[in-house]
């Protein structure tokens, strides 16, 4: 019998943050619970370390370059087969939850049905422009951090709690319909992404809680490498302190964001209880990518360090013994993964670059290739960047910029950069050889750039023209105004503020650049 497949998607949640990863302060015990009857994986990768690439990339089961996947605002392309395709195909009715992030006209990509609209704009707004990088997300996205703290409601709660419902009333939907088929039902929030502001009933469980601080404190501007000194002023890290008060403050919300989503995740589970499915039912936990959450003085994502690229990864389900696999894997191996669990042969045609993950769920990992590609073309160093994990060595290379090795066993913090030192010259050699066997970044730079001067012309002429349509998905009526946010100034204001209204914390330090002045 074909096993029902229920995939949870959280947005923006490092593993290093969950008590199934060895984290003592999170309150969340639905996941710990998940966690104990799941295979976890414990070194699980995104494949491109921002939200609407990483998405569109495990759905496709490829490589981010390979589909043209440059930046939160390039084109999910319809030519590329989703696993709800093939699944689809096969016999499953396939439904999406909550916020994918899927850019361009098709907002569906084999999904029969979207119960919710997206919270994020499908449309060129947050095209990266390589030529004025600062001018990505404002130079001020560490107003994440500044702004953090508690509120009563914000546009992230009221988004959940509609995901949190309708995914409830599908599952109790699907065990009394007629309809025989198997299901695929994909449920994704948004939280725990920023803006770091929680409820008023999770911010205080964590009253009087010791918040867990960064392990590595911030590094100085002038030892930072090139590409971390662009992604700071990209940022806007440069006009705030970011202190130790707003540090412990962020990281409080972020856990209370956590606390949010277990109690969503733990309706969607206790009705799947409720009506018997879950003794067919294969479950997926996992993030499109992590948050640095003040390590290194870093925020957001943006990067490959392993706050960064490493996402959680549980899968439980009949047949499933629990345990934990220290094999390296990422989100293109769902593809193979899910069909490999549907019994469904993935066609030649559709190509693939991940591996089904089954064998590794039943303890075998014999001739696991132990290999993951995580890729990065988005705001800061004007440059295509690439990294391979490979066992306990992480290679990533800048192009334009010095290499940088890890051995993440000995070194988790990444602390020694071990790239020109002859002791490890082989390693160095082996991985610059993987890096570069499937990649040209003069090419893929070459691409990249013509890309945004094309997206980038027809996102200035939507902003001149208000009838433009910007494919925003409506499921039902208002919901261009209700949640996606983008282009439209209204929007995103709306996405920043929280209720009561509180004004945004001035700059810390007068900014250079005119247009960032409030």
């Amino acid at each position: 019998m074909q096993p029902n497949i229920l995939i949870i998607q959280v947005d923006e949640l490092a593993p290093q943050a969950m008590r199934s990863y060895g984290n003592r302060v999170a309150i969340t015990p639905v996941l710990d619970a998940l966690g104990a009857r799941s295979v976890v994986f414990d070194a699980a990768y995104c494949n491109y370390p921002l939200c609407s690439p990483s998405r569109a990339s495990m759905h496709a089961g490829r490589l981010p370059y390979a589909m043209r996947q440059w930046d939160n605002g390039a084109e999910f392309h319809s030519e590329y087969p989703t696993f709800a395709h093939h699944l689809k195909q096969a016999g499953y009715s396939t439904t999406l939850c909550g916020k994918m992030h899927f850019i361009g006209a098709d907002q569906f990509h084999g999904y029969e049905d979207r119960l919710t609209t997206d919270i994020y704009p499908s449309d060129f707004s947050w095209t990266t422009d390589w030529s004025n990088p600062i001018r990505k997300g404002g130079g001020v996205r560490v107003r994440n951090v500044t702004d953090a703290g508690m509120a009563i409601r914000n546009l992230q709660q009221d988004f959940d709690e509609e995901v949190g419902f309708q995914a409830v009333r599908k599952v109790y939907d699907l065990a009394r319909d007629p309809d025989d088929r198997p299901f695929l039902l994909t449920v994704s929030f948004t939280q725990p992404h920023p803006p770091f502001v929680a409820d008023k009933q999770h911010w205080d469980l964590y009253e009087g809680v010791e918040i867990d601080m960064p392990r590595v404190p911030p590094i100085p501007y002038d030892e930072l490498n090139p590409f971390d000194q662009a992604r700071h002023i990209a940022q806007g890290s440069h006009l705030f302190d970011l202190n130790e008060e707003r540090t412990r403050a962020s990281r409080r919300a972020y856990y209370a964001m956590m606390s949010y989503i277990d109690d969503r995740v733990g309706e969607l589970l206790e009705a799947l209880k409720a009506t018997g499915l879950d003794e067919n039912t294969v479950i997926i936990f996992t993030s499109d990518h992590g948050e640095m959450l003040g390590e290194r003085g870093m925020w957001m994502k943006d990067c490959f360090y392993e706050w960064s690229a490493r996402v959680p990864l549980l899968i439980a389900g009949p047949g499933i013994k629990p345990g934990r696999c220290d094999a390296v894997v990422s989100l293109v191996d769902l593809m193979p993964t899910l069909l490999d669990l549907a019994g469904v042969e993935l066609p030649v045609a559709t190509g693939q670059d991940g591996e089904s993950l089954v064998p590794l769920l039943h303890g075998d990992a014999e001739g696991w290739r132990d290999e993951a590609i995580v890729e990065f073309a988005g705001s800061g160093y004007p440059s295509p960047s690439r990294m391979v994990r490979q066992g306990r060595y992480k290679y990533w290379l800048t192009w334009g910029t010095d290499p940088v090795l890890y051995d993440v066993v000995a070194d988790p913090n990444e602390l020694n950069n071990l790239a020109g030192q002859p002791d490890h010259a082989e390693a160095e050699a082996r991985l610059h050889a993987r890096l570069m066997r499937d990649w040209d970044p003069e090419a893929v730079k070459e691409a990249c750039i013509d890309s945004q001067r094309r997206r980038l012309l027809l996102r200035n002429l939507t902003e001149t023209v208000p009838s433009y349509d910007t494919w925003a998905l409506e499921v039902r009526s208002g919901d261009k105004d209700r949640y996606v946010r983008g282009r439209q100034a209204a929007f995103h204001r709306k996405a920043l503020q929280r209720f009561p209204v509180v004004d945004p914390v001035p700059f810390d330090f007068e900014p250079e650049d005119e247009s960032l002045k409030p």
